[in-house]
């Protein structure tokens, strides 16, 4: 992440990250004020065992593109929103890579589906990462199901009643 301030909404990417058992490391890096620390935590993140980077930064937001532009790994950005644009500068300058400069992009603090993204880039070439991301995608059914049951049981105005 571009700041330790980035910490509370990245901190969902690593929930993800622990729900499906995958390991992580977490840095607080800075394509403008640690440009050098940033360049080598790319180039070297193949020989160091990952398999997927994701980057949360806000504002002028050129984390994740400058680690994509270093490295064959895929990139997940999270545009994080704590700016005056609420976060729209950061996705504007995540999702507006150039061509052949790839950059995965959720949603601004989108940080939990970004790791569940990253598990799914995992689990298509590890079988115990798939199994978990399919488990997962069966609990939200399930959970889903049930509040649809519920409403048609109760109805909608009680159903918001006993939501609040």
């Amino acid at each position: 992440m571009g700041s330790d301030s980035d910490l509370p909404v990245m901190s969902q990417c690593l929930e993800a990250l622990e729900k499906f058992g995958l390991p992580y490391e977490v840095q607080i890096l800075s394509a403008h004020r640690l440009p050098d620390e940033t360049a080598d935590f790319a180039r070297r993140a193949v020989e160091r065992g990952f398999a997927v980077v994701i980057a949360g930064a806000g504002g002028a937001a050129h984390l994740a593109g400058v680690i994509a532009a270093l490295t064959p790994l895929p990139v997940i950005a999270v545009p994080l929103g704590g700016s005056g644009l609420g976060g729209i500068d950061a996705l504007y300058a995540m999702v507006q890579m150039p061509r052949g400069i790839p950059v995965a992009t959720v949603a601004v603090d989108g940080a939990y589906n970004a790791g569940i993204l990253a598990a799914k880039i995992i689990g298509a070439t590890d079988p115990e990462v798939r199994g978990r991301v399919a488990e997962f995608k069966q609990e939200l059914a399930q959970k889903v199901s049930e509040k649809n049951l519920r409403l048609q049981e109760m109805g909608h105005k009680k159903y918001l009643e006993e939501s609040r």
